[in-house]
């Protein structure tokens, strides 16, 4: 044991029996552990045993009552050595003077390092470092003695200093801390000064030095405009021009209207803002104390000319509450129940990149205490003249966490849907939840099916070939965000790489609980591009998906015996987003095969773009005007050195005359 406390544990019934420690030592002529008798008692030196009887175990304790402290100046119950205490105890459990049990403890504990003495409540004063050094005497390293060498220790003596005060450290260790430095222009450190120096040096105090801290107290301005209020008019009399996306919708005092949402954490902030034409759906826990009423309804937006906007409220009152509340404790006392917001949805109507209406559903519901609410949020960006709630105006292409749309053109109903598993308690395929695949996020899902040892494996291959079909309920997927179920140039058809069927007369003999070539694995790449830029955001577009398959080999597993249990077969779905080129890379010329040591992207000199302004490599602007600077730049050039040639100056002077 390495503490001051140890338990242990006698199996059986401990009436009768009697518990007892000793202190062991070793027999000098054999060097063997003495064994010891039941004689003992429950106190040995400086350790106690404890015994709590039970039904079926008794539970015993061995602690040290002795001072582990590591000895001050003039101590006695203290420690005086860091390994404090060293010896071997024997614990015995005897029945009329017959040993039933035994345990041997070998203690080593060491003293205990924490301070404990009176902590001086008195603070240390630190200077400030722009007008005096922190250490005055680095070299003074001992405390309440003298180091030697040290002329600045004020603990040393004068005698102490005659020792040795023909070598004192020197410098900044050696307590100049101030020194006079080489730009300033009384200083004569610098054995050869250049003529330059007198013009060029610094004129100062000691006082201004860079051994110290900073020298320029700036003035610091603090902004004042309050937290979430930016002004909507860059000068006056001009109005706000519009929303673009991502950016907040504001009220009437210039305020952004928020609603809560969920952090990159995952936790909900209350003060939101709305990011305009980006939908969210959140939920946040909360309870009776810790409610709070968000911003109300009656405030007015801009609807991004300038003008205001009333939200349109609806009140409806939740009957089902067990859908919102997701722990629940006794029946509580009446009046600790209140009326509050169960959920918000809020629908943004628009018309040409501006908000037309504001309709808002608020769901009421009484809350009481001990029960915890799971509030809804929702927000859609909707377009007026569309008869479809999923078109929107803004950037036209896919946004990064948003739903891949989906259509089924073979079917009446268009509408597709394209989804991954999202498994829920065991992971039983049977009670798995479908959730959509997000566009630009790589997903990797799966869940369990069960088997029987006598499965058929045909009728295997079909069923997980069913559920692996039921997560692509379509034909086509949209290029773009706002792809119309009207338009077929605006989808791309799926690519379906079927899964490898293996021959059905092949006979696996007697073999139960094996079968080969299983579809168990779901691939879904979709391939895409970034086709240009709204706005500044990128406007990415899906150019292909392909769905294949990969098999396996399904063996039954179980263990001693297999009759009337299930296996389990995992089956998965992937899902990887593959970005191109929007154009083919150009390829490489014989030239740059051929001689790589001129090649731009592997070298650091590149030859080719000697002139660079006036190469296709320079897109800073556009080429025909760098052509037109350059020609230009030639003619000066030539020019120039035409005047300065000595035949022009003569051709010019007999001209003249």
């Amino acid at each position: 044991m390495s503490g001051p406390r140890a338990n242990s544990f006698f199996l059986g019934n401990s009436s009768g029996v009697n518990f007892s420690i000793i202190l062991s030592s070793i027999d000098e002529e054999t060097g063997k552990l003495q064994l010891g008798n039941c004689s003992g008692s429950k106190r040995a030196g400086d350790w106690n045993l404890n015994v709590t009887p039970g039904m079926d175990a008794s539970k015993v304790t061995i602690s040290l009552s002795r001072n582990l402290e590591l000895c001050l100046p003039n101590a006695t119950d203290c420690c005086p050595a860091p390994l404090c205490v060293v010896q071997t105890l024997q614990v015995l459990a005897c029945h009329d003077s017959e040993v039933l049990a035994h345990l041997l403890i070998q203690a080593e504990i060491h003293a205990n390092a924490s301070f404990m003495g009176n902590v001086s409540e008195n603070a240390t004063i630190i200077p400030n470092q722009a007008f005096q050094p922190l250490g005055s005497c680095p070299c003074d390293l001992t405390a309440g003695a003298c180091d030697v060498r040290c002329c600045c220790d004020l603990e040393c003596t004068a005698d102490l200093k005659q020792l040795f005060n023909a070598s004192c450290f020197t410098g900044v260790f050696g307590g100049d801390v101030n020194p006079p430095f080489d730009q300033l222009c009384s200083s004569q450190s610098l054995e050869y000064t250049p003529f330059w120096f007198p013009f060029l040096c610094v004129q100062s105090s000691l006082n201004n030095t860079p051994f110290l801290g900073y020298f320029y107290h700036g003035s610091i301005s603090t902004p004042k405009v309050p937290s979430f209020k930016i002004r909507l008019q860059t000068s006056p009399g001009k109005p706000f021009t519009g929303y673009r996306q991502g950016d907040p919708v504001m009220t009437e005092e210039n305020e952004y209207f928020t609603i809560p949402q969920q952090s990159m954490a995952g936790q909900c902030v209350g003060n939101a803002p709305v990011a305009y034409l980006q939908n969210f759906d959140v939920r946040c826990l909360t309870d009776l104390a810790s409610y709070k009423q968000g911003l109300p309804h009656d405030v007015r937006i801009n609807s991004g000319t300038a003008d205001f906007i009333q939200q349109s409220v609806t009140y409806r009152t939740i009957t089902d509450v067990g859908k919102f509340i997701t722990g629940k404790s006794p029946q509580p006392a009446e009046g600790l129940c209140q009326n509050v917001t169960f959920a918000e949805h809020y629908t943004f109507v628009l018309k040409d990149n501006n908000i037309e209406q504001v309709n808002v559903t608020v769901f009421l519901g009484s809350l009481c205490d001990g029960e915890i609410l799971s509030q809804r949020f929702t927000v859609k960006f909707l377009s007026l003249t569309s008869t479809n709630a999923a078109e929107l105006f803004g950037n036209p292409g896919y946004q990064v966490g948003k739903p891949v749309r989906a259509a089924n053109m073979n079917a009446s109903d268009t509408f597709g849907s394209l989804n991954i598993w999202q498994p829920a308690g065991r992971g039983l395929c049977t009670s798995a939840a479908y959730t959509p695949v997000l566009f630009g996020v790589d997903s990797f899902s799966g869940c369990v099916l069960e088997v029987g040892i006598d499965e058929d494996c045909s009728h295997l291959r079909g069923n997980v070939t069913e559920r692996l079909n039921a997560l692509i309920q379509a034909t086509h997927i949209g290029k773009r965000g706002n792809a119309s179920y009207s338009d077929l140039s605006d989808w791309v058809e799926i690519i379906r790489l079927d899964p490898f069927n293996s021959d059905a007369n092949v006979s696996t003999g007697s073999l139960k609980g094996f079968c080969p070539d299983i579809p168990a694995n779901l691939n879904i790449q979709i391939i895409f591009a970034d086709m240009g830029a709204v706005q500044g955001v990128p406007w990415q577009e899906i150019l292909a998906v392909q769905i294949s398959y990969s098999t396996v080999i399904w063996q039954f597993q179980c263990g001693l015996i297999c009759e009337n249990i299930t296996s389990v077969l995992p089956i998965t779905a992937s899902v990887q987003f593959i970005k191109v080129p929007a154009q083919p890379p150009i390829p490489l010329t014989r030239f740059q095969m051929n001689y790589t040591g001129f090649d731009c992207n592997r070298n650091d000199v590149c030859w080719p773009q000697l002139l660079y302004p006036l190469t296709r490599f320079y897109t800073g602007e556009p080429y025909s005007h760098c052509l037109a600077k350059g020609l230009s730049l030639a003619f000066l050039v030539l020019l120039t050195a035409i005047l300065n040639n000595p035949w022009f100056s003569k051709l010019l002077e007999s001209s003249l005359v």
